[in-house]
Protein backbone atom coordinates (compact mmCIF):
# COMPACT_ATOMS: atom_id res chain seq x y z
CA UNK A 1 0.00 0.00 0.00
CA UNK A 2 1.35 3.59 -1.18
CA UNK A 3 0.70 6.80 1.25
CA UNK A 4 -0.04 8.08 -2.00
CA UNK A 5 -2.66 6.07 -4.07
CA UNK A 6 -5.60 7.70 -3.82
CA UNK A 7 -4.95 9.73 -7.17
CA UNK A 8 -3.90 6.79 -9.48
CA UNK A 9 -5.56 4.31 -11.00
CA UNK A 10 -2.62 2.14 -11.83
CA UNK A 11 0.03 0.01 -10.53
CA UNK A 12 3.03 1.59 -10.59
CA UNK A 13 5.77 0.09 -12.75
CA UNK A 14 8.00 -2.24 -10.95
CA UNK A 15 11.27 -0.60 -12.78
CA UNK A 16 9.96 2.64 -11.69
CA UNK A 17 9.15 1.67 -8.07
CA UNK A 18 12.67 0.32 -7.61
CA UNK A 19 14.10 3.55 -9.70
CA UNK A 20 11.99 5.89 -7.30
CA UNK A 21 12.26 3.78 -3.69
CA UNK A 22 14.54 5.02 -1.50
CA UNK A 23 14.01 2.17 1.58
CA UNK A 24 16.80 0.56 0.70
CA UNK A 25 19.31 3.37 2.05
CA UNK A 26 16.70 5.30 4.26
CA UNK A 27 16.13 3.02 6.59
CA UNK A 28 18.92 3.77 8.40
CA UNK A 29 16.72 6.81 9.28
CA UNK A 30 14.31 4.35 11.32
CA UNK A 31 15.66 5.59 14.47
CA UNK A 32 15.51 9.16 13.67
CA UNK A 33 11.78 8.93 11.88
CA UNK A 34 10.39 7.57 14.79
CA UNK A 35 11.78 10.48 17.68
CA UNK A 36 10.31 12.39 14.99
CA UNK A 37 7.31 10.71 14.93
CA UNK A 38 7.38 10.73 18.69
CA UNK A 39 7.65 14.67 19.15
CA UNK A 40 4.99 15.12 16.32
CA UNK A 41 2.28 13.31 17.73
CA UNK A 42 3.41 14.88 21.49
CA UNK A 43 2.98 18.26 19.90
CA UNK A 44 -0.44 17.68 18.17
CA UNK A 45 -1.90 16.53 21.35
CA UNK A 46 -0.66 19.28 23.24
CA UNK A 47 -2.33 21.40 20.58
CA UNK A 48 -5.80 19.51 20.30
CA UNK A 49 -5.17 18.29 17.04
CA UNK A 50 -4.79 14.50 18.48
CA UNK A 51 -6.71 13.25 21.57
CA UNK A 52 -4.33 12.03 24.57
CA UNK A 53 -6.06 8.41 23.61
CA UNK A 54 -4.51 8.85 19.81
CA UNK A 55 -1.29 10.29 21.26
CA UNK A 56 -0.75 7.49 23.70
CA UNK A 57 -1.57 4.93 21.32
CA UNK A 58 0.34 5.75 18.58
CA UNK A 59 3.09 6.53 20.54
CA UNK A 60 3.07 2.91 22.15
CA UNK A 61 2.97 1.34 18.63
CA UNK A 62 6.06 3.44 17.57
CA UNK A 63 8.28 2.30 20.47
CA UNK A 64 6.63 -0.67 19.64
CA UNK A 65 8.12 -0.85 15.92
CA UNK A 66 11.44 0.60 17.38
CA UNK A 67 11.75 -1.97 19.33
CA UNK A 68 11.24 -4.50 17.16
CA UNK A 69 13.39 -3.24 14.42
CA UNK A 70 16.30 -3.10 16.93
CA UNK A 71 15.55 -6.69 18.32
CA UNK A 72 15.52 -8.23 15.01
CA UNK A 73 11.66 -9.54 15.50
CA UNK A 74 10.53 -6.71 12.37
CA UNK A 75 12.78 -6.67 9.26
CA UNK A 76 12.38 -3.62 7.58
CA UNK A 77 10.37 -4.22 4.34
CA UNK A 78 12.00 -3.55 0.64
CA UNK A 79 8.50 -3.56 -0.92
CA UNK A 80 8.15 -0.15 0.78
CA UNK A 81 9.06 3.14 -0.91
CA UNK A 82 11.37 4.59 2.02
CA UNK A 83 11.45 4.11 5.35
CA UNK A 84 8.48 6.67 6.57
CA UNK A 85 6.22 5.04 4.87
CA UNK A 86 7.19 1.30 6.49
CA UNK A 87 6.41 2.86 10.09
CA UNK A 88 3.57 4.12 9.30
CA UNK A 89 2.48 1.24 7.57
CA UNK A 90 3.40 -0.89 10.32
CA UNK A 91 1.97 1.53 12.42
CA UNK A 92 -1.28 1.25 11.01
CA UNK A 93 -1.18 -2.35 11.00
CA UNK A 94 -0.67 -2.67 14.67
CA UNK A 95 -2.90 -0.12 16.15
CA UNK A 96 -5.99 0.81 13.46
CA UNK A 97 -7.26 3.90 12.92
CA UNK A 98 -5.24 5.87 15.11
CA UNK A 99 -2.34 5.10 12.88
CA UNK A 100 -3.81 7.27 10.27
CA UNK A 101 -3.97 10.22 12.65
CA UNK A 102 0.30 10.28 12.37
CA UNK A 103 0.86 12.13 9.32
CA UNK A 104 -1.58 14.55 9.93
CA UNK A 105 -0.27 18.09 9.23
CA UNK A 106 3.01 16.64 7.81
CA UNK A 107 4.65 16.35 4.92
CA UNK A 108 7.38 13.67 3.60
CA UNK A 109 9.25 16.76 2.63
CA UNK A 110 9.11 18.26 5.33
CA UNK A 111 9.72 14.46 7.41
CA UNK A 112 12.07 13.67 5.94
CA UNK A 113 14.21 16.72 5.79
CA UNK A 114 14.37 16.16 9.98
CA UNK A 115 15.45 12.67 9.75
CA UNK A 116 18.49 13.69 7.52
CA UNK A 117 19.20 16.44 10.24
CA UNK A 118 18.80 14.39 12.85
CA UNK A 119 20.66 11.48 11.52
CA UNK A 120 23.54 14.20 10.52
CA UNK A 121 23.62 15.92 13.78
CA UNK A 122 23.88 12.37 15.27
CA UNK A 123 27.09 11.79 12.97
CA UNK A 124 28.67 14.98 13.80
CA UNK A 125 28.76 14.28 17.37
CA UNK A 126 30.36 10.95 16.88
CA UNK A 127 32.74 12.37 14.46
CA UNK A 128 33.48 14.89 16.77
CA UNK A 129 34.52 12.15 19.27
CA UNK A 130 36.88 10.23 17.14
CA UNK A 131 38.62 12.92 15.88
CA UNK A 132 39.32 14.21 19.51
CA UNK A 133 40.15 10.10 20.11
CA UNK A 134 42.64 10.81 17.34
CA UNK A 135 43.88 14.00 18.71
CA UNK A 136 44.55 12.41 22.20
CA UNK A 137 47.03 9.88 20.14
CA UNK A 138 48.80 12.32 18.47
CA UNK A 139 48.94 14.16 21.92
CA UNK A 140 50.55 11.22 23.32
CA UNK A 141 53.04 11.38 20.66
CA UNK A 142 54.19 14.78 21.22
CA UNK A 143 54.74 13.90 24.98
CA UNK A 144 56.58 11.03 24.70
CA UNK A 145 58.85 12.98 21.77
CA UNK A 146 59.72 16.90 22.49
CA UNK A 147 63.58 15.79 22.13
CA UNK A 148 63.28 13.32 19.31
CA UNK A 149 65.26 15.58 16.70
CA UNK A 150 64.62 15.12 12.72
CA UNK A 151 64.28 17.20 9.84
CA UNK A 152 61.72 19.55 8.99
CA UNK A 153 61.20 19.66 5.36
CA UNK A 154 60.14 22.30 2.18
CA UNK A 155 59.59 21.33 -1.19
CA UNK A 156 60.64 17.48 0.26
CA UNK A 157 64.08 18.94 0.96
CA UNK A 158 65.37 18.53 4.31
CA UNK A 159 65.51 22.49 5.06
CA UNK A 160 65.50 23.27 9.40
CA UNK A 161 65.80 20.69 12.41
CA UNK A 162 62.69 20.32 14.27
CA UNK A 163 61.30 17.69 16.75
CA UNK A 164 59.13 14.96 16.50
CA UNK A 165 56.45 16.28 18.52
CA UNK A 166 56.74 19.50 16.78
CA UNK A 167 56.28 17.77 13.47
CA UNK A 168 53.09 16.33 14.81
CA UNK A 169 51.87 18.98 16.30
CA UNK A 170 51.20 20.90 12.98
CA UNK A 171 48.78 17.93 12.55
CA UNK A 172 47.01 18.53 16.00
CA UNK A 173 46.39 21.79 14.82
CA UNK A 174 44.77 20.69 12.08
CA UNK A 175 42.51 18.10 13.36
CA UNK A 176 41.52 20.64 16.15
CA UNK A 177 40.03 22.95 13.37
CA UNK A 178 38.49 20.36 11.69
CA UNK A 179 36.33 19.56 14.73
CA UNK A 180 35.79 23.48 15.11
CA UNK A 181 34.39 23.13 11.43
CA UNK A 182 32.31 20.35 12.69
CA UNK A 183 30.76 22.51 15.68
CA UNK A 184 29.79 25.26 12.98
CA UNK A 185 28.07 22.80 11.03
CA UNK A 186 26.09 21.81 13.88
CA UNK A 187 25.29 25.13 15.17
CA UNK A 188 23.77 26.54 12.11
CA UNK A 189 21.81 23.32 11.11
CA UNK A 190 20.65 23.13 14.10
CA UNK A 191 17.02 24.14 13.66
CA UNK A 192 14.22 22.62 12.95
CA UNK A 193 11.80 21.86 9.81
CA UNK A 194 9.13 19.83 10.81
CA UNK A 195 5.90 21.92 10.54
CA UNK A 196 7.11 23.20 7.28
CA UNK A 197 4.93 20.84 5.17
CA UNK A 198 5.45 20.19 1.39
CA UNK A 199 6.88 23.73 1.12
CA UNK A 200 3.87 26.12 2.21
CA UNK A 201 3.40 25.14 6.37
CA UNK A 202 0.15 23.83 7.03
CA UNK A 203 -3.38 25.26 8.50
CA UNK A 204 -3.35 23.27 11.91
CA UNK A 205 -2.38 25.10 14.55
CA UNK A 206 1.18 23.67 15.13
CA UNK A 207 3.13 24.60 18.08
CA UNK A 208 6.10 24.50 15.82
CA UNK A 209 8.71 25.67 19.04
CA UNK A 210 7.89 22.80 21.21
CA UNK A 211 8.46 20.43 18.34
CA UNK A 212 11.85 21.97 17.91
CA UNK A 213 12.58 21.60 21.67
CA UNK A 214 11.39 18.20 21.94
CA UNK A 215 13.66 17.14 19.08
CA UNK A 216 16.72 19.48 20.77
CA UNK A 217 16.81 22.30 17.86
CA UNK A 218 17.46 25.58 18.98
CA UNK A 219 13.92 26.27 17.23
CA UNK A 220 11.97 26.21 14.31
CA UNK A 221 13.36 27.01 10.90
CA UNK A 222 12.13 30.42 9.56
CA UNK A 223 10.74 29.62 6.15
CA UNK A 224 9.20 26.37 5.37
CA UNK A 225 10.00 26.39 1.51
CA UNK A 226 14.15 26.82 2.60
CA UNK A 227 12.94 24.48 5.40
CA UNK A 228 12.56 21.37 2.72
CA UNK A 229 14.95 22.35 -0.02
CA UNK A 230 17.83 22.94 2.10
CA UNK A 231 20.72 20.59 1.85
CA UNK A 232 23.61 23.51 2.79
CA UNK A 233 24.68 21.67 6.03
CA UNK A 234 24.99 18.05 4.21
CA UNK A 235 27.16 20.13 2.04
CA UNK A 236 29.53 22.11 4.36
CA UNK A 237 29.09 18.42 6.42
CA UNK A 238 31.31 16.99 3.23
CA UNK A 239 33.44 19.91 3.04
CA UNK A 240 34.37 20.01 6.12
CA UNK A 241 34.53 15.78 5.59
CA UNK A 242 37.14 16.42 2.56
CA UNK A 243 39.30 18.76 4.86
CA UNK A 244 39.36 16.33 7.31
CA UNK A 245 40.41 13.03 4.80
CA UNK A 246 42.58 15.92 2.69
CA UNK A 247 44.32 16.23 6.47
CA UNK A 248 44.68 12.52 6.66
CA UNK A 249 45.67 12.08 3.12
CA UNK A 250 48.73 14.33 3.69
CA UNK A 251 49.54 12.56 7.08
CA UNK A 252 48.99 9.40 5.90
CA UNK A 253 51.64 10.34 2.74
CA UNK A 254 54.22 10.91 5.19
CA UNK A 255 54.22 8.24 7.24
CA UNK A 256 54.53 5.97 3.66
CA UNK A 257 57.42 7.92 2.82
CA UNK A 258 58.66 7.52 6.64
CA UNK A 259 58.08 4.24 6.49
CA UNK A 260 60.02 3.35 3.22
CA UNK A 261 63.55 1.43 3.07
CA UNK A 262 65.34 4.68 2.37
CA UNK A 263 64.12 6.78 5.05
CA UNK A 264 63.48 4.18 8.52
CA UNK A 265 61.48 6.97 10.52
CA UNK A 266 58.95 4.73 11.59
CA UNK A 267 57.66 0.97 11.85
CA UNK A 268 54.02 0.41 10.76
CA UNK A 269 53.00 -2.15 13.25
CA UNK A 270 52.09 -5.88 12.11
CA UNK A 271 48.83 -5.35 12.49
CA UNK A 272 47.98 -2.50 10.61
CA UNK A 273 50.54 -3.53 7.95
CA UNK A 274 49.66 -6.20 4.60
CA UNK A 275 52.35 -8.71 3.00
CA UNK A 276 53.07 -9.12 -0.71
CA UNK A 277 51.53 -12.46 -2.52
CA UNK A 278 55.38 -13.15 -4.43
CA UNK A 279 57.60 -10.96 -2.13
CA UNK A 280 58.39 -12.40 0.83
CA UNK A 281 60.22 -9.45 2.37
CA UNK A 282 57.85 -6.75 1.33
CA UNK A 283 55.69 -5.11 4.78
CA UNK A 284 52.97 -2.65 3.32
CA UNK A 285 51.78 0.43 4.31
CA UNK A 286 48.22 -0.52 2.70
CA UNK A 287 46.06 0.97 5.46
CA UNK A 288 47.43 4.47 5.36
CA UNK A 289 47.56 4.12 1.20
CA UNK A 290 43.90 3.64 1.91
CA UNK A 291 43.33 6.11 3.96
CA UNK A 292 44.80 8.34 1.20
CA UNK A 293 42.91 6.63 -1.74
CA UNK A 294 39.22 7.03 -0.30
CA UNK A 295 40.12 10.72 0.33
CA UNK A 296 39.04 10.66 -3.86
CA UNK A 297 35.84 9.26 -2.72
CA UNK A 298 35.23 11.62 -0.29
CA UNK A 299 35.57 14.64 -2.68
CA UNK A 300 33.54 12.55 -5.28
CA UNK A 301 30.50 12.91 -2.57
CA UNK A 302 30.99 16.88 -2.33
CA UNK A 303 31.36 17.43 -5.88
CA UNK A 304 28.11 14.90 -6.48
CA UNK A 305 26.00 16.78 -4.20
CA UNK A 306 27.12 20.27 -5.32
CA UNK A 307 26.48 19.43 -8.99
CA UNK A 308 22.51 17.82 -7.85
CA UNK A 309 21.87 21.23 -5.82
CA UNK A 310 23.21 23.95 -8.23
CA UNK A 311 20.24 23.74 -10.85
CA UNK A 312 17.36 23.07 -8.65
CA UNK A 313 14.24 25.50 -8.54
CA UNK A 314 12.48 26.01 -5.06
CA UNK A 315 10.73 23.83 -3.00
CA UNK A 316 11.07 19.83 -2.91
CA UNK A 317 12.65 18.24 -6.11
CA UNK A 318 13.57 14.37 -6.01
CA UNK A 319 16.57 14.89 -7.34
CA UNK A 320 17.67 15.92 -3.53
CA UNK A 321 16.71 11.79 -2.67
CA UNK A 322 20.49 11.34 -4.10
CA UNK A 323 21.96 13.88 -1.21
CA UNK A 324 21.30 10.11 1.08
CA UNK A 325 23.36 7.40 -0.10
CA UNK A 326 26.31 10.01 -0.65
CA UNK A 327 26.20 11.74 2.40
CA UNK A 328 26.00 8.22 4.20
CA UNK A 329 29.34 6.82 2.34
CA UNK A 330 31.21 9.89 2.85
CA UNK A 331 30.32 9.67 6.87
CA UNK A 332 30.87 5.40 7.02
CA UNK A 333 34.36 6.12 5.09
CA UNK A 334 35.87 9.25 7.23
CA UNK A 335 34.42 7.50 10.42
CA UNK A 336 36.42 4.23 9.52
CA UNK A 337 39.43 6.14 8.35
CA UNK A 338 40.05 8.21 11.47
CA UNK A 339 39.41 4.41 13.49
CA UNK A 340 42.18 2.78 11.83
CA UNK A 341 44.62 5.64 11.32
CA UNK A 342 44.08 6.39 15.37
CA UNK A 343 45.19 2.49 15.68
CA UNK A 344 48.17 3.10 13.37
CA UNK A 345 49.50 5.73 15.32
CA UNK A 346 48.90 4.30 18.46
CA UNK A 347 50.92 1.19 17.18
CA UNK A 348 54.00 2.77 15.34
CA UNK A 349 57.14 2.50 16.04
CA UNK A 350 59.02 5.86 16.03
CA UNK A 351 62.98 5.11 14.65
CA UNK A 352 64.41 8.29 16.84
CA UNK A 353 68.22 7.56 15.84
CA UNK A 354 67.45 7.26 12.38
CA UNK A 355 65.72 10.91 12.28
CA UNK A 356 68.64 12.21 14.52
CA UNK A 357 71.26 10.86 11.98
CA UNK A 358 69.02 12.12 9.07
CA UNK A 359 69.13 15.76 10.73
CA UNK A 360 72.24 15.78 10.95
CA UNK A 361 73.78 14.77 7.61
CA UNK A 362 70.95 16.40 5.47
CA UNK A 363 72.77 20.31 6.85
CA UNK A 364 69.29 20.98 8.56
CA UNK A 365 71.96 23.18 10.43
CA UNK A 366 73.12 25.22 7.91
CA UNK A 367 70.87 28.44 8.65
CA UNK A 368 72.37 28.27 12.56
CA UNK A 369 75.74 28.17 11.24
CA UNK A 370 74.83 31.73 9.27
CA UNK A 371 73.26 32.95 11.88
CA UNK A 372 76.68 32.31 14.33
CA UNK A 373 78.38 34.28 10.97
CA UNK A 374 76.19 37.31 11.63
CA UNK A 375 76.20 37.00 15.36
CA UNK A 376 79.99 37.56 14.66
CA UNK A 377 79.77 40.77 12.83
CA UNK A 378 79.26 39.17 9.23
CA UNK A 379 76.47 41.18 7.26
CA UNK A 380 73.69 38.05 6.72
CA UNK A 381 73.99 37.80 2.52
CA UNK A 382 77.86 37.03 3.02
CA UNK A 383 77.42 34.47 5.81
CA UNK A 384 74.87 32.91 3.41
CA UNK A 385 77.55 32.69 0.87
CA UNK A 386 79.98 31.35 3.16
CA UNK A 387 77.93 28.90 4.38
CA UNK A 388 76.87 27.58 0.92
CA UNK A 389 80.61 27.15 0.52
CA UNK A 390 80.69 25.09 3.72
CA UNK A 391 77.82 22.64 2.34
CA UNK A 392 79.58 22.53 -1.04
CA UNK A 393 82.88 21.24 0.99
CA UNK A 394 81.05 18.78 3.01
CA UNK A 395 78.98 17.12 -0.03
CA UNK A 396 82.71 16.94 -1.59
CA UNK A 397 83.91 15.05 1.52
CA UNK A 398 81.13 13.52 1.91
CA UNK A 399 80.68 14.69 5.68
CA UNK A 400 78.35 16.90 8.13
CA UNK A 401 78.80 20.44 9.07
CA UNK A 402 79.39 18.79 12.71
CA UNK A 403 82.46 16.24 11.12
CA UNK A 404 84.71 19.53 10.06
CA UNK A 405 87.55 20.23 12.23
CA UNK A 406 88.09 24.01 13.05
CA UNK A 407 90.64 24.40 10.52
CA UNK A 408 88.73 23.20 7.62
CA UNK A 409 86.33 25.81 9.46
CA UNK A 410 88.71 28.77 9.40
CA UNK A 411 90.06 27.65 5.98
CA UNK A 412 86.25 29.29 5.03
CA UNK A 413 85.97 31.85 7.20
CA UNK A 414 88.78 33.13 9.94
CA UNK A 415 85.26 34.37 12.00
CA UNK A 416 84.63 30.94 13.09
CA UNK A 417 85.44 29.89 16.92
CA UNK A 418 85.37 26.65 18.91
CA UNK A 419 82.09 27.65 19.94
CA UNK A 420 80.51 26.71 16.23
CA UNK A 421 80.17 23.33 17.63
CA UNK A 422 77.93 23.98 20.26
CA UNK A 423 76.09 26.70 17.69
CA UNK A 424 75.24 23.83 15.03
CA UNK A 425 74.40 21.05 17.46
CA UNK A 426 70.78 19.91 16.84
CA UNK A 427 70.04 20.65 20.37
CA UNK A 428 71.34 24.21 20.45
CA UNK A 429 69.37 24.95 17.04
CA UNK A 430 65.71 23.56 18.42
CA UNK A 431 66.06 24.89 21.35
CA UNK A 432 67.10 27.95 20.70
CA UNK A 433 63.75 28.58 18.90
CA UNK A 434 61.56 29.59 22.18
CA UNK A 435 58.79 31.52 20.08
CA UNK A 436 55.29 30.08 20.95
CA UNK A 437 54.57 27.60 17.95
CA UNK A 438 57.92 26.91 17.63
CA UNK A 439 60.30 23.32 18.27
CA UNK A 440 61.91 24.71 21.43
CA UNK A 441 60.95 22.57 24.73
CA UNK A 442 59.99 25.76 26.02
CA UNK A 443 57.77 26.89 23.76
CA UNK A 444 56.51 23.12 22.86
CA UNK A 445 55.91 22.78 26.67
CA UNK A 446 53.69 26.04 26.35
CA UNK A 447 51.81 24.62 23.39
CA UNK A 448 51.10 21.22 24.89
CA UNK A 449 49.78 22.92 27.98
CA UNK A 450 47.34 24.80 26.26
CA UNK A 451 46.40 21.73 23.70
CA UNK A 452 45.92 19.15 26.89
CA UNK A 453 43.35 21.91 28.52
CA UNK A 454 42.01 22.03 25.28
CA UNK A 455 41.40 18.16 25.13
CA UNK A 456 39.98 18.20 29.03
CA UNK A 457 37.08 20.64 28.06
CA UNK A 458 34.31 20.04 26.42
CA UNK A 459 35.11 21.74 23.41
Amino acid sequence: MKLWGGRFTKETNELVHNFNASISFDQKFYQQDIRGSIAHVTMLASQGILSEEDKTTIIDGLTGILKDIEDSTLAISSDSEDIHSFVEQTLIERVGDAGKRLHTGRSRNDQVALDMKLYTRDEIVELDRLLKELLTSIMNVMKQHMETFMPGFTHLQKAQPITLAHHFGAYFEMFKRDRQRLSDIYKRMNYCPLGSGALAGTTYPLDRELTASLLDFDGPTLNSMDSVADRDYLIELLSALSTIMMHLSRFSEEIIIWNSNEYRFVEIDDSYSTGSSIMPQKKNPDIAELVRGKTGRVYGALMSLLTTMKGLPLAYNKDMQEDKELSFDAIDTVKGCIRLFTGMIDTMKFNTAVMETSAKTGFTNATDAADYLVNHGVPFRDAHGIVGQLVLYCIDKNIALDDMTLDEFKAISPVFEADIYDAISLKTCVEKRVTIGAPGMEAMQKVIAINEKYLASDS
